[in-house]
């Protein structure tokens, strides 16, 4: 493959935020599931003692109202909904606690993030070939293995927790079937718990692995740099040509104010410089174009059709083209000089005038 086709630039910020346009980032669905399990867990632990004496309440409400002789259909409907209530005020804190958590777990892996673009239908989705590829591919291998995983380390933990807690079994014979209920409830969650706490790390170590995946996929080539680059910035020979026609039309918009000059100072081929004067209107004078070469030569030119006076003063014009920009007034320290310039200019008038 060529170089300039491998990816091995780091992705631009504009890179980041296309694909979090379309919904592609970083996140393990891992760690939300493990998220919702101890959530889950630690609720009904927490809610261990009001959920039995919830059930206990439904139990004999439901077997109280149930054996009633005179029990008729509208009784019935009130009874179930009456079941229902009391069976939601289990179920529903627990489902809240599990939903804030869920979305807790997936703003901290992404942040706010609101797309419907990966609920839009793709034909390369669909496509035979490119799902026949995706099933061989890294990505589904690393998934295969995951769950075998997970697998094997749920069944370890459940006969490391069981094989545990045997010699306990032995002693169930002689008790209650509430003490053999409450034990069978305790291994249970024991397990769970245990299973939860290792697929937590599992979570951990899958995101980090998506974190990887995602900025190894988000990997940009030479060219795409290139390309986002014009992209955002223009083509360089696109900008070179409007800069080019910006620098004329400002030049045509110079030389048209060349005729309204008092006078033009010059190098005396090298550099040229109108500067006018109104003392009528103007405390100052001003640079009204200025120019060198061929720009100094079209200066001239204009000048002298439209006889405008040409004075040849090299340190003057040398100074004054690095120092005072078209459009500026005259700064102080070049006001002897021009002055001494500009009254040469009124005697001339003066002297065609007489």
């Amino acid at each position: 493959m060529p170089e300039r086709d491998e990816r091995t630039e780091a992705p631009t910020a504009k890179r980041r935020s296309d694909a979090r346009k379309e919904g592609n980032v970083a996140r393990s669905t891992e760690i939300n599931s493990v998220f919702v399990l101890l959530t889950g867990l630690i609720l009904v632990r927490i809610f261990a003692q009001t959920i039995f004496e919830q059930l206990k309440r439904i139990f004999n409400y439901s077997y109280a109202t149930i054996g009633h002789p005179s029990l008729e259909p509208a009784s019935a409907v009130a009874m179930f909904k009456t079941i229902l209530m009391m069976a939601g005020g289990i179920v529903l804190p627990i489902a809240l606690g599990i939903l804030a958590i869920g979305v807790a777990a997936n703003l901290i892996q992404t942040g706010w993030i609101l797309t419907l673009k990966p609920l839009q239908p793709k034909l390369e989705k669909i496509d035979p070939i490119k799902g026949f590829g995706r099933f061989f591919s890294m990505r589904s291998m690393v998934e295969a293995v995951k769950s075998i995983f997970k697998v094997a380390i749920v069944g370890l933990v459940a006969y490391v927790t069981v094989a545990g807690a045997f010699k306990d079994v032995i002693t169930l014979g002689n008790t209650s079937v509430g003490a053999i209920l409450v034990f069978i409830l305790t291994t249970a969650f024991t397990i769970v718990f245990r299973v939860a706490i290792v697929l937590l790390v599992l979570a951990i170590l899958d995101f980090m692995y998506q974190k990887w995946e995602y900025e190894r996929n988000l990997k940009m080539t030479k060219q795409e740099i290139k390309d986002e680059r014009k992209q955002l910035e223009g083509d360089p020979q696109v900008k070179r040509r409007i800069r080019s026609l910006q620098l004329e039309m400002a030049r045509r918009r110079m030389m048209r104010e060349v005729p309204r000059a008092t006078v033009v100072v010059t190098n005396p081929t090298y550099i040229a410089i109108a500067i006018r004067y109104e003392s009528e209107t103007m405390d100052t004078p001003v640079v009204v174009a200025k120019g060198k070469r061929l720009v100094a030569e079209r200066i001239r030119e204009i000048a002298k059709e439209a006889g405008i006076p040409i004075v040849e003063d090299k340190p003057l014009a040398r100074a004054m083209y690095d120092r005072v920009g078209i459009g500026d007034r005259i700064p102080v320290e070049f006001f002897t000089a021009v002055a001494e310039i500009l009254a040469y200019v009124y005697r001339l008038k003066n002297r065609v005038a007489a």
